[in-house]
């Protein structure tokens, strides 16, 4: 992964709730999510499943694109996540997200 910004959405196993986020390091970020290592929203709901991201070469444009699509309507994200996966697949592995990763992560963050 090497161009500047994420948009991501995870959801939770059951696919009934979204966050969206904006990151320069996808895999990186999914795997502290999977690691429920930050307190807030993704770990009160265990949202951690990835089913969808878009590629931006500035964070500057992946931020206006996070404000953008926060604002948009459920059933628009929905459409959005359906156009690219329909079946609400975990695809964090896609991005080098993996068992080692996850580990690594917490292993920094307890250490």
């Amino acid at each position: 992964m090497h161009s500047s910004s994420f948009v991501y959405f995870l959801t939770n196993k059951n696919n009934t709730v979204l966050y969206i986020g904006v990151t320069r390091n996808l895999p990186f970020r999914i795997a502290e999510h999977k690691a429920r290592i930050n307190k807030g929203f993704t770990k009160k709901y265990g949202v951690e499943k990835l089913v969808y991201y878009e590629v931006y070469p500035t964070i500057m444009e992946g931020v206006s694109r996070e404000k953008q699509l926060k604002k948009w309507k459920r059933k628009w994200k929905i459409d959005l996540i359906e156009s690219e996966n329909s079946k609400w697949k975990d695809i964090s592995h896609e991005v080098g997200v993996d068992e080692d990763l996850i580990q690594s992560v917490k292993d920094r963050i307890t250490s």
